[in-house]
């Protein structure tokens, strides 16, 4: 049996777990480490839409909110036939931990090594970000990265 193509990311966040959640729900601090619009409905079947760059939209579907703790939901881009919206999945855990929290992040369900690389890529520098915005400092402008 093959090992699934997914992406795995740790980061460590100095800031509470509560802290950080709000980061992953709240669309206007969300905005703050990823995109340009947000819209998310934080439950199970609620939306989640972040337009990332003005012109790649991610959607999916919320499928597990446990508050402080984890969230689950659906993933894909508009108007790509690899990675349509909600065909893969993102797991994040927030482990509370002296100092602040640690982030685990698994996203499964990417058709290809090309794809896996591609989110690797995306998730180390948003993950980078977020752990910058949520301990309360400014990452910045986002540079978009060249596909």
């Amino acid at each position: 049996m093959t090992e699934p193509l997914v992406v795995r990311r740790e980061i460590q966040i100095a800031a509470p777990p509560a802290t950080v959640f709000a980061f992953l729900i709240d669309p206007e601090k969300i905005l703050r480490w990823i995109g340009t619009e947000a819209t998310v409905e934080p439950h199970p079947g609620g939306l989640y839409l972040v337009n990332v760059s003005g012109t790649d939209i991610a959607r999916g579907q919320f499928t597990e909110v446990i508050p402080i703790h984890r969230l689950a939901y659906s993933f894909g881009w508009e108007g790509r036939d690899k990675t349509p919206p909600g065909s893969s999945l993102i797991e994040i855990d927030l482990i509370d931990q002296v100092g602040g929290t640690l982030l685990r992040m698994t996203h499964s369900g990417l058709p290809d090594a090309e794809a896996c690389a591609s989110h690797e890529q995306g998730w180390t520098h948003y993950l980078g970000r977020l752990a910058v915005a949520a301990a309360g400092g400014d990452p910045g402008p986002d540079t978009p990265r060249k596909s």
